[in-house]
């Protein structure tokens, strides 16, 4: 099984062209194809807050259709769903980005798009276990008691991380560093957290190096481990980044 785990895009669609590009897949087909059936792998958070999340949306649905990636989704993924499902959410932390976006298509692209992403979602497991259990992708990471455990209490730690129920002073929530506590053998990708370097602990490999807030979009090659990441073309923002 040969994989390019790519962080979370946030609708980045313009670094996630150019980090497929760099890694040898072609467009050829208008998504991103390898010529050695190297597949991609997603950790969650393909929207909000970036300029392109519908087509970031599109080219996912595209590759997953065709048996060509492994998507995993994140917190943001599933607030879009229940958006889509017509659910009471707020319009707010990027969603309304991805909102905005929608709102300007007419009304035969917003179902084409809005079926596209349920779909997706929908056949979507919360996160992945491969290569003979080698490898766990999940949004957020997931404790090693947990993995083959589908709970709520397993959904919300793979979502949210190992939130603790308090809120932070900018109302973002306490989470806890799970990665530190890992002992598990299969290694974990994951994103949700932005860092500026991709953090290796315990056989886990935080990838979301904040592309939408101007640092880098990251792909992790596996089995090779080897880290591939484009320069972000978004405004920088210092205060996003956890402090390690």
């Amino acid at each position: 099984m040969r994989l390019d785990i790519i962080g979370d895009i946030h609708g980045c669609f313009a670094e996630f062209k150019e980090l497929t590009l760099k890694m040898g897949y072609s467009w050829k087909r208008g998504f991103p194809v390898h010529p050695s059936n190297r597949k991609l792998a997603f950790v969650g958070d393909l929207t909000d807050r970036g300029p392109e999340s519908l087509a970031v949306v599109e080219s996912v649905y595209n590759l997953a259709a065709n048996d060509l990636a492994y998507y995993v989704p994140g917190n943001h993924c599933n607030k879009l769903y229940r958006y889509f499902l017509g659910n009471k959410v707020q319009i707010t932390h990027g969603l309304e980005t991805t909102a905005a976006e929608y709102e300007q298509l007419d009304p035969q692209s917003q179902m084409e798009i809005k079926r596209k992403f349920m779909e997706l979602y929908e056949s979507a497991p919360l996160y992945h276990v491969l290569d003979n259990n080698k490898l766990v992708i999940a949004h957020a990471g997931i404790k090693e008691s947990y993995i083959g455990k589908h709970s709520s209490k397993v959904k919300t730690f793979v979502l949210y991380g190992d939130i603790t129920g308090e809120k932070n002073p900018d109302g973002t929530p306490v989470r806890r560093d799970w990665a530190k506590q890992y002992e598990g053998k299969p290694a974990v990708v994951y994103g949700h957290t932005p860092v500026k370097e991709v953090r290796k602990i315990n056989n886990t490999y935080n990838i979301d190096t904040g592309a939408v807030f101007g640092n880098k979009l990251t792909a992790i090659r596996y089995p090779e481990m080897e880290l591939m990441s484009v320069q972000s073309g978004m405004p920088y923002a210092e205060e996003k980044f956890r402090k390690i």
